[in-house]
């Protein structure tokens, strides 16, 4: 099935990540692309220790959209492309549940090749594998299809009161 965890809120890969914890439990093999990061999180550390798990993602941060430059921009694109064809070569030895992580701000910024996108959704439709897309703003095309679709919405966030993110809470 495919499910999509959007909005503005906190809680979206963490809870793609609890989803991707939970099929390891269980004996499924996992896929976990993000999309748009690169810096550590603690999610991303414990996954590396532990079987069954692929984990793709960048290999330099950007930093956020409106802030990179056209060079950036282009380099991320590449990364993101690169990791998607891994994902195709990956997918080939077997996968229960794939998580693409952010990919709806790589979608929405032209960021990614699309075509290979709606190739691994499509792919998804057919029951080939279980599907995770996170994001703030999913284009129409993955919510017409998708069994599950949680908004993550938020209420309130200490980043409001100036807060910053805080290391093994938001990362």
């Amino acid at each position: 099935m495919i499910h999509v965890y959007y909005g503005e809120g906190k809680g979206k890969t963490t809870a793609a990540a609890g989803l991707a914890l939970r099929a390891l439990g269980n004996g499924l093999s996992v896929l976990f692309l993000q999309f748009m990061k690169a810096r550590a999180s603690g999610e991303i550390t414990q996954f590396s220790a532990l079987s069954g798990i692929a984990v793709l993602r960048n290999s330099i941060d950007c930093g956020f959209y409106r802030n990179m430059t056209e060079a950036q921009k282009a380099q991320m694109t590449r990364m993101h492309n690169e990791n998607i064809e891994k994902v195709f070569a990956l997918l080939d030895k077997g996968c229960d549940l794939l998580v693409l992580d952010e990919v709806f701000s790589a979608y929405e910024y032209n960021l990614l090749d699309k075509s290979m996108v709606r190739q691994l959704y499509g792919m998804a439709e057919n029951n080939q594998f279980e599907l995770v897309l996170t994001g703030r703003r999913p284009d129409a095309v993955f919510i017409q299809g998708a069994d599950y679709i949680t908004e993550m919405k938020k209420e309130r966030h200490p980043f409001d009161r100036g807060v910053s993110a805080r290391q093994g809470i938001e990362y």
